[in-house]
């Protein structure tokens, strides 16, 4: 276990901070963001979601061809005789659903929701998109009722790089309203960013909101997330703990000349 003066490391981490990374973290709370700023971001939360997508459309984000790979649930959830309910959480435009429909996979039903309207509008307008098997809709998932439009039981969901959006005040809230639409026995796929990933030590001055919780430049924010902070959390809401660890990649432009370490926290969370 690592320890820190100022409690910069924080229980298991998936790496030991350099006294240069610990100085930079240090160096983030010499200017946070103001109280006042703070609430506006959340406030404004769907409106900077809503201008990202405007700005970058389908182009910013990369499919995900990687989630069969981490989540074999996914490929049994397609195969099986009575092909299932998935439902996605925080879909963007749809780099996760269409890459499963492109490679073959067939669902029952696909249910895909964002706060961005304007990241639904985009998921509607790929030639993939059906009516009959996918229902793509906007919503607040940290809201009551926001899951209205699921008249069934869902099998599998995911999270994934979406809890890291919203405040962490309502976390709870999120894994609440998603645990009340899972089966029996249903899955949610979890994945997002670890405890002092890269991106995080990074971030200058000004851009510090709460503890481990980040401004970005555009408005948006996120959260980095330890293993056990994840697992207490789901687990609080009546979810079993499958799996929950951090796994470490590399983001690799050789374009840009980037080469960098990456952090995420990857689980699997069973409705009981």
């Amino acid at each position: 276990m690592a320890e820190s003066s100022e409690n910069i490391i924080i229980g298991h981490v998936a790496k030991r901070l350099g006294s240069d990374e610990i100085e930079k973290m240090h160096m983030q709370n010499s200017r946070m963001v103001s109280e006042f700023r703070a609430n506006q971001l959340e406030k404004d939360a769907k409106k900077h979601w809503d201008l990202f997508y405007k700005r970058n459309e389908t182009k910013f984000y990369k499919d995900r061809h990687w989630t069969t790979r981490e989540f074999e649930e996914l490929l049994d959830l397609a195969s099986s005789e009575n092909q299932g309910i998935l439902f996605e959480i925080g879909c963007g435009v749809g780099n996760f659903i269409y890459p499963l429909i492109e490679d073959g996979l067939k669902f029952k039903k696909i249910y895909a929701c964002d706060l961005s309207t304007k990241a639904i509008e985009l998921v509607k307008e790929h030639k993939l998109y059906n009516e009959e098997t996918i229902i793509a809709f906007q919503a607040d998932v940290t809201m009551d009722n926001c899951f209205s439009k699921i008249n069934v039981s869902v099998n599998v969901a995911t999270l994934i790089f979406v809890l890291s959006a919203i405040h962490p005040n309502k976390f709870h809230k999120v894994v609440a309203n998603l645990y009340s639409i899972m089966d029996s026995g249903g899955v949610v796929l979890f994945r997002d960013y670890g405890l002092y990933d890269m991106a995080q030590i990074r971030f200058k001055p000004g851009h510090k909101i709460d503890e481990n919780f980040y401004m970005r430049q555009d408005g948006t924010r996120t959260y980095y997330f330890s293993i056990e902070e994840i697992s207490n959390l789901f687990e609080s809401s009546g979810f079993q703990t499958l799996s929950c660890v951090y796994i470490q990649r590399r983001t690799v432009n050789k374009k840009e000349n980037i080469d960098v370490p990456r952090i995420f926290v990857q689980a699997k969370f069973k409705k009981i």
